[in-house]
């Protein structure tokens, strides 16, 4: 979609409407966490207790897909194309830090999506929401370094 565009304008600015949505489901996704979070202590037999996980999973799942498969793709395009090499040596660096919160995240989903015992979720719960704290801050990071660094040079 954004490779067809002409100018940088047309391009980067696209890139922004993109981060937005994902940064929403981002939103979507600590709500449905917290939802999840406050409910403890967790009953295998109600079943509004395994809904809960499996929507928190699908949305994670998709958040998660979307970074590594659009968002990360695209911040990359972006540096290369205003030649930022220092923007894309700390994106790197960036994604070293992202890279293992995913195994987590995946790990979480893995689990939850095979099995109905809840009786370690809030401890699973603890560690998700420590690898997405460091996810957030590390992806917050690299749309600073590899879009908004060149946000005027879009304008």
């Amino acid at each position: 979609m954004l490779d067809n565009c002409q100018s940088a304008k047309e391009r980067w600015g696209g890139v922004h409407s993109i981060i937005d949505r994902w940064l929403q489901e981002r939103q979507e996704m600590l709500v449905e966490y917290c939802a999840l979070s406050d409910v403890g202590p967790f009953d295998d037999t109600n079943p509004e207790h395994g809904e809960r996980v499996k929507r928190l999973c699908q949305i994670m799942m998709d958040y998660v897909s979307a970074g590594h498969f659009e968002i990360y793709d695209q911040l990359i395009k972006e540096g290369r194309e205003f030649e930022d090499d220092e923007g894309l040596t700390t994106a790197n660096e960036l994604y070293k830090i992202i890279d293992p919160t995913t195994e987590i995240l995946l790990d979480f989903n893995d689990k939850y999506e095979a099995i109905d015992d809840l009786s370690s979720l809030s401890e699973d719960l603890s560690t998700v929401g420590q690898a997405l704290a460091t996810r957030f801050e590390s992806e917050d990071k690299m749309i600073a370094v590899l879009h908004d660094a060149h946000k005027d040079l879009v304008a």
